[in-house]
């Protein structure tokens, strides 16, 4: 009982009840850390990722994720193409071999493609060895659709340790996160999706959006097809350069 005179002699008086205390709040508060750092795009506790331009730049890198989908990647590449816009994609591998036509026709049109694992796990719980697997894996299914293997990773839902990071490197792989969200998962409307967006703008920026879905081939991204084009022409009028991942890593090297 919380007020018992016993209990709170023990807490006031123990000093070895005060340190177990002690160290049970900082191993919670260490875990909570830790596993915010695992998961938010931008930290950087367990190893350095690419997360964008230092604030104020007028460029912008639209990303997608979990593609090739059929038909809305190859509706996205339309928008892209009406707009003479290059973007990036991080493609699943099990897709890529599914659709090697559209993996081909993203890098076709001038976009560049990135190894988003084979199957999409959440690599914060995998050993290393299924990391790599699922690395591996990805890469051969991008080589042999589009004769080249991607020097870009992203994790999937972003999860990462240092073990993560690592395997990625020693495969020669450049982990690249975001800075702003659409939360278009869900496929909510365009104008969420933008608004979405907006709120996040500050220039230098890479926003995270999908052309597929993680679970199954053919998830409705049709909003994110119409939310594209409207950032686009938004962002244009404003006097902002769409750009892909490398072209910004090399802008950040020079600079």
């Amino acid at each position: 009982m919380p007020n018992h005179p016993i209990t709170q002699y023990s807490m006031q008086y123990n000093p070895c009840m005060l340190a177990l205390a002690l160290t049970g709040a900082a191993s919670a508060a260490a875990a909570v850390a830790g596993g915010y750092q695992s998961m938010a795009p931008t930290a950087q506790w367990f190893g350095q990722t690419f997360t964008g331009l230092p604030r104020g730049s007028r460029q912008i890198a639209l990303t997608y994720d979990d593609g090739p989908n059929d038909p809305h990647t190859l509706r996205l590449l339309g928008v892209l193409a009406k707009h003479s816009i290059q973007a990036t994609f991080f493609l699943i591998g099990r897709y890529v071999q599914q659709h090697p036509e559209i993996a081909r026709e993203i890098v076709n049109a001038g976009h560049v493609v990135g190894n988003h694992t084979f199957t999409h796990p959440l690599l914060t719980f995998k050993s290393e060895a299924e990391i790599r697997q699922e690395l591996s894996q990805c890469r051969s299914a991008l080589q042999q659709a589009i004769g080249e293997a991607s020097n870009l990773f992203r994790p999937p839902f972003g999860g990462r340790r240092p073990a993560v990071l690592r395997v990625a490197r020693e495969l020669g792989l450049e982990p690249v996160m975001w800075n702003v969200t659409g939360y278009d998962w869900n496929a909510p409307p365009a104008k969420k999706i933008e608004h979405k967006v907006a709120k996040q703008i500050r220039g230098g920026d890479v926003i995270l959006l999908h052309d597929g879905g993680h679970k199954q081939m053919g998830a409705d991204r049709s909003q994110t097809v119409i939310a594209t084009d409207h950032l686009i022409v938004r962002y244009k009028t404003e006097g902002y350069e769409f750009v892909t991942i490398p072209q910004m890593m090399a802008n950040l090297a020079v600079s």
